[in-house]
């Protein structure tokens, strides 16, 4: 089983600040660290790194810092840091990745703004400048009121290509009290996938959970989301190592650890969910990612 897993993150809060960083994810989390977990993956793999919201005057250096542990760790395309709603700044951000040929996409977080910010001009100068460039959008958000943000986007610049991160994050409740997809994420989510340069990644969901997540839990979610982009548009993501907080962790703070097994475990999840509806494996755990970052 080979896996392109599309959302990795690295961090070193020795080498770069990150502000959100607390409890058990502050630490360092790089190429020694994931050394461990991602052997039961399988025998191809690789790697596309998000972007880890360090400080923004950081973000050419993360590119850097990753760019240099990218063959050590299998790192084949970065989606780095950028604030789209700079204006000439966003301009001169974007052209220095020129000079950084791993960088596929750009995230702006969204999901710290308020619903609406994906259109005003400031922030849509900044994502035609992306899609002028070729490079791709990582929409991270949470709720209705900014999946409906990303809807508009999708609507208004078919030229973007835009991939949802973790399934805009939807309530899933934990492994002992499973929610079910409400009505409104649904569709939002169906809405948002009638755009056919929109992929979806099956990510995050542990960390949705807190880390207390089943197999069976994220199953109706995954169907969802099948019936909405098809197999052709979901890509797998293990959003390590925030999603591999155990349920431990979240409740006891810094000391708690996280699961060594996470990449694999959240792999083998999606991997056994998808030749269960007898939907191609390999496109959902590689080929989608890899075309849709054009890594190929």
């Amino acid at each position: 089983m080979r896996v392109l897993d599309s959302h990795l993150h690295l961090w070193d809060p020795s080498v770069l600040d990150y502000p959100w960083l607390e409890g058990p994810l502050r630490a360092r989390f790089a190429a020694e660290e994931i050394a461990g977990t991602i052997g039961e993956v399988g025998d191809e793999r690789g790697f596309v790194f998000v972007q880890a919201d360090c400080l923004e005057a950081q973000y050419l250096d993360e590119i850097d810092w990753v760019t240099s542990l990218a063959e050590q760790v299998g790192v084949r395309g970065i989606v780095a840091g950028a604030r789209l709603d700079r204006g000439a700044a966003t301009v001169r951000h974007l052209d220095a990745f020129a000079e950084r040929p791993l960088v596929v996409g750009v995230r702006h977080l969204l999901q710290g703004e308020p619903v609406g910010f994906a259109a005003t001009p400031a922030f849509r100068a900044g994502a035609a400048a992306l899609a002028e460039r070729g490079l791709t959008f990582d929409a991270c958000v949470r709720g209705e009121g900014q999946l409906r943000d990303v809807i508009r986007l999708a609507a208004e610049m078919p030229e973007l290509r835009i991939v949802l991160d973790h399934l805009g994050k939807p309530a899933v409740g934990t492994a002992a009290t499973p929610s079910l997809p409400s009505a409104e994420w649904a569709n939002a989510l169906t809405a948002l996938a009638a755009h056919s340069q929109v992929f979806c990644k099956l990510s995050g969901l542990p960390a949705e959970a807190r880390g207390s997540w089943s197999a069976e839990q994220t199953e109706p979610f995954f169907d969802v989301a099948l019936e909405a982009f098809g197999p052709e548009r979901l890509m797998v993501g293990s959003d390590w190592p925030v999603s591999a907080v155990t349920a431990s962790g979240w409740n006891s703070g810094a000391d708690a650890a996280l699961d060594a097994g996470a990449i694999g475990a959240w792999a083998d999840a999606v991997a056994s969910w998808a030749a269960s509806r007898a939907v191609d494996v390999d496109a959902i755990l590689w080929s989608n990612a890899e075309r849709f970052y054009r890594l190929s």
